[in-house]
């Protein structure tokens, strides 16, 4: 995707979710090799993205997930998590870390609470 388009889905996303503070993603964040984007498109047009750091070749960690909201019936945040689960599964990784431990992020199959044992 291009840089552009994934810095407007990001600050429309921020103002959507009316952050008081938001930590910018630099374009060499995009481009860094360690990373990966994930694009999510309706009829042609990137709507969402999420930025994945690649720690090794079995740890990754979601980074940002950010859409338009232009069709909140998609329900697409809960759909990328479940997707990008799959895939990374399928990709051998044995974690996803996911960010803090939302209610709706529970749900997941094999979701686990990290560091409290």
């Amino acid at each position: 995707p291009d840089i552009g388009q994934l810095n407007n889905i990001y600050n429309t996303y921020c103002k959507y979710k009316k952050f008081k503070s938001v930590m910018p993603i630099f374009d060499s964040e995009y481009t860094d090799p360690g990373n990966r984007i994930i694009g999510y498109y309706v009829n042609g047009e990137l709507v969402a993205f999420s930025l994945i750091k690649l720690f090794n070749k079995y740890n990754a960690e979601c980074v940002q997930f950010a859409w338009d909201y232009g069709n909140h019936k998609l329900r697409l945040g809960i759909i990328s998590l479940k997707h990008e689960c799959a895939v990374f599964k399928d990709l051998g990784f044995s974690y996803l870390y996911l960010g803090g431990a939302d209610e709706y992020k529970q749900k997941l199959d094999g979701f686990e609470i990290l560091g409290l044992e």
